[in-house]
């Protein structure tokens, strides 16, 4: 299966006259730069529609156009093929009668044994349409979410075996693995199935939001509970105590494993199920969302071969995410790259990783300890938790590693004091650490409903504390309109108005007049204070 490359688009285009050459190539490298298809980012520019691309590229290939965004389409259409097969082969149909289908594709030509395979099955003439790409992936993405009429056909349909009482099973393991699935498709970070007094709520945490997805009966969540501590290697006779394990677990496309907690409740046991997801660290550190200004500092303290760069922030906020995407840029094969985790959240393919395991006393410590005698390059430390991981790896900075590592704190400046309150000698601290990164995690709007509208700048500060910096940046003048944007909330996006997050970030350069500051144990805000005077911009900012 294939479809038509940006360039064969661009040609397209420019044949008929809709672009021009030079606006063209600067939204190839807006696409490429942004992730985005270049049919999206032909139409987040919008060059042109998603329908009027649809007719072109229909007529490119001799199909005739169809708009799904414009029918409702019968479930019993929908349902002829399975949805995996509909994913994979990006072909949604959207009208069956007692002689046709009508199948609807985005990536044409479609696999012709696909269609025949189809028509023998259904015993009907197939008639093959072409969709726009983000229309095919809105009904895609429709079917995807409805999953709790999914669970409940499950239910349904599925009964696997009868009790002796003559009650019904439920098929607890493709309940599991569906749950899994579309919390991969949704892009999920955690999967929580927490017990009631009555029932079972599971939710999803997506773009860093908890939604409720699924209601279940309470006799299935203990059903669903032990299958989940089956595939994880945890004991199922255990119900009072934590538990930790792991899965791995494949789709028909991929690859990847959970880390499962479970704790007692009052209601039962609680399992969270975090989603540890290669493609997810399949970035760069432009993807983040830096500014140039702050990317230089930090490339400047990576490309030494010695001293340590901090990641900081609370829990979610993208540390490990920003330490990853650096050592993807620093892999090479005439460096020793070593890592030490908990857990490894992902692979990279050259570098040493080692998971910190507490039943064998490898800790944080001891493991950076060996890994010095292992002649690192480079040394990722997961977590920096206590004084005495912080006093390892301030030493191994010292002695000629780059070091690598994350901190909870609050803002990149309190990172030092955090060092110093590990018992680590100021004059260490100035010595060795080169750049602190502070960041947080914000929700995108969504581009596919993103709507602008003018307010005034009295209305927008009602919402907005009156601080110096929001002064600073918001127009000054009682009627002055300012334009913002928000998203009106559609099917590809759950209604939520939001798609996917960026960071915000603060980078602290550790100058020499810091290092002297830092060497005469000064507190967090003189630190700040002078990181100011040379230009430093707050996450605020």
């Amino acid at each position: 299966m294939s479809s038509l490359t940006a360039q064969e688009i661009i040609n397209l285009l420019q044949k008929n006259k809709i672009s021009t050459q030079k606006e063209l190539a600067e939204l190839s490298s807006f696409a490429e730069k942004n992730k985005l298809t270049f049919p999206e980012a032909l139409i987040q520019r919008d060059i042109i529609s998603d329908e009027e691309l649809g007719k072109l590229l229909a007529s490119h290939f001799s199909l005739p156009f169809v708009n799904l965004s414009k029918l409702v389409i019968p479930p019993e259409a929908f349902d002829s093929i399975p949805f995996s097969l509909a994913e994979k082969y990006k072909i949604v149909i959207f009208s069956r009668d007692d002689k046709l289908l009508k199948i609807a594709t985005s990536a044409p030509p479609v696999n012709s044994e696909i269609l025949e395979n189809i028509a023998k099955k259904t015993g009907l003439k197939v008639e093959l349409y072409y969709s726009g790409e983000i229309d095919v992936e809105n009904v895609l993405q429709n079917h995807r979410q409805d999953l709790q009429s999914t669970f409940e056909k499950l239910l349904k349909d599925g009964v696997t075996t009868t009790n002796v009482d003559g009650t019904d099973d439920p098929p607890v393991e493709k309940i599991v693995n569906l749950l899994i699935e579309t919390a991969y498709h949704e892009k999920t970070s955690d999967i929580h199935i927490e017990p009631q007094e009555k029932n079972a709520i599971i939710r999803f945490r997506i773009d860093g939001i908890l939604s409720d997805v699924l209601t279940v009966p309470k006799l299935l969540h203990d059903r669903l509970v032990t299958r989940i501590k089956v595939m994880s290697s945890l004991r199922t006779d255990e119900h009072l105590s934590a538990q930790d394990g792991k899965i791995k677990f494949h789709t028909k496309e991929v690859y990847f494993d959970l880390r499962v907690s479970i704790i007692p409740i009052v209601d039962g046991e609680k399992v969270v199920m975090r989603l540890l997801t290669s493609n997810l660290g399949d970035f760069g550190l432009s993807d983040l969302g830096m500014n140039e200004k702050d990317m230089e500092k930090v490339k400047n303290a990576f490309n030494k071969s010695y001293g340590m760069l901090l990641s900081t922030g609370p829990t979610g906020s993208g540390k490990t995410s920003s330490i990853y995407s650096i050592l993807k840029i620093l892999n090479a094969r005439e460096k020793n790259i070593t890592t030490i985790e908990d857990p490894v959240e992902y692979r990279i393919v050259g570098a040493n990783q080692i998971q910190v395991n507490n039943r064998t006393n490898l800790t944080f410590a001891n493991g950076l300890r060996s890994i010095l005698r292992q002649d690192p390059n480079i040394i990722f430390v997961g977590e920096i938790r206590d004084n005495e991981t912080a006093g390892i790896a301030i030493n191994a900075a010292l002695t000629g590693h780059l070091v690598l590592s994350t901190l909870h704190t609050n803002t990149a400046a309190a990172a030092i004091s955090r060092f110093i309150d590990m018992d680590v000698e100021p004059f260490l601290v100035a010595s060795t650490v080169s750049v602190i990164v502070g960041q947080r995690l914000v929700r995108r709007i969504c581009d596919k409903c993103r709507v602008s509208f003018t307010i005034t700048r009295d209305e927008l500060l009602k919402s907005l504390s009156e601080d110096m910096i929001t002064k600073h940046y918001i127009p000054v003048g009682k009627n002055k309109e300012i334009r913002i944007y928000k998203g009106k909330g559609c099917k590809f996006c759950h209604n939520t108005g939001y798609t996917g997050r960026i960071g915000l970030f603060e980078v602290l350069e550790v100058s020499k007049k810091i290092r002297e500051l830092i060497a005469k144990r000064v507190g967090t805000d003189e630190i700040l204070d002078q990181a100011k005077k040379e230009g430093f911009n707050t996450m605020q900012d």
